[in-house]
């Protein structure tokens, strides 16, 4: 109600309103709408890894059944459903042009946990296995969005099913880890965050690491059920919580196996050079923002480079002060990208 929201509009460090709390979110009206009920054309589980420590279940979701075809990777420690503005914006308004395939990563929301140990090159295999499951076979036709770790995977399954990808789209990712002091002290940070502590300091520490501060206060962007949040930052708040508070969905053994194979990812400059050269540079983005805190810039300039080059034929889009996460922060500019690299890409059939 608005007169529940009026202390928070007043001035928060000269950035707009203050952040709700964790209660006074989950007292919010828009609080249950967190998650939007997005009806897929189908959904399932497939068994996968048989022979690579499971089998074990990977949940998944296609929205839209459109040609084109697009897989969206999601980066550690999210859920499918952290996809909803693309698959709303792909698989549901577009749904006729667009198929949408969205799936929990092993360790994950309504995919098995399995305790043992992660690498993004196994979590590739899961990918590969869940394309065979749905019948995405064909030669050049899976566009790959990835991002985060989800970008890592993204790199691996390029290597391992180069033939099938029509576009690789790399967002907020790195070919390796530079050790840097700033990741280090977030990669400590995200596993304080299994440390029982308030939840708001918890929402505090993830959105200081994933978001610009410029986005996190500005009025809340997205579509609304019953009545907007102040900000985006407090819509994001609603979203997380909805996740940390379903212990069977989001838990301490799968964020950890997951941050294991985000952290030892490791693609040289040689197997990043073959991907290039496997997959076609012209079917190829990196996006990347100078604001980012969990992966840095200078991870997506180390991408670029040993691509061959801004000038290699691959596609670059490089935005100053955004922070980690592009589909939330540029969602309209990100649509435009993503759907102007499937054509691109499908025209060059």
């Amino acid at each position: 109600p608005a007169d529940a929201r009026a202390p928070h509009e007043k001035a928060h460090g000269g950035l707009g309103p203050k952040p709700l709390t964790a209660a006074e979110v989950l007292a919010h009206p828009e609080y249950p709408h967190a998650h939007w009920d997005l009806k897929p054309d189908k959904k399932g589980k497939v068994d996968v890894a048989k022979g690579r420590g499971g089998p074990f279940k990977v949940a998944y979701e296609i929205h839209g059944h459109g040609p084109s075809k697009i897989i969206w990777i999601m980066g550690l420690g999210g859920f499918m459903k952290t996809w909803q503005r693309q698959t709303k914006d792909f698989g549901h308004t577009e749904a006729d042009k667009y198929s949408c395939l969205v799936f929990d990563n092993r360790g994950m929301g309504e995919s098995d946990k399995p305790l043992l140990r992660y690498t993004t090159s196994e979590m590739a295999k899961d990918v590969v296995e869940l394309l065979d499951h749905v019948g995405w076979t064909q030669e050049r036709s899976v566009h790959v969005v990835g991002i985060s770790m989800g970008g890592m995977i993204s790199q691996e399954l390029a290597l391992q099913i180069p033939e099938r990808i029509c576009s690789l789209n790399l967002i907020s990712t790195a070919p390796r880890i530079v050790r840097t002091l700033p990741f280090l002290e977030n990669i400590r940070n995200r596993i304080n965050l299994m440390v029982p502590k308030s939840l708001d300091n918890q929402l505090a520490k993830v959105k200081g690491d994933c978001y610009s501060v410029e986005w996190l206060s500005r009025p809340d962007e997205t579509e609304y059920i019953v009545e907007p949040f102040s900000t985006n930052g407090d819509r994001f708040a609603a979203g997380e919580l909805s996740k940390r508070l379903a212990p069977d969905m989001f838990t301490p053994t799968g964020f950890i196996c997951q941050l294991y194979a985000a952290g030892f990812h490791h693609k040289s400059a040689k197997q990043i050079k073959t991907m290039g050269d496997k997959i076609g540079r012209s079917r190829i983005l990196v996006l990347h923002g100078t604001a980012d805190k969990m992966i840095p810039f200078v991870h997506g300039e180390m991408l670029i480079e040993e691509l061959g080059g801004k000038d290699s034929g691959i596609t670059t889009s490089l935005h100053e002060g955004l922070g980690h996460v592009a589909p939330f922060e540029l969602r309209k500019e990100f649509k435009k990208i993503i759907a102007g690299r499937i054509e691109a890409t499908e025209a060059l059939q």
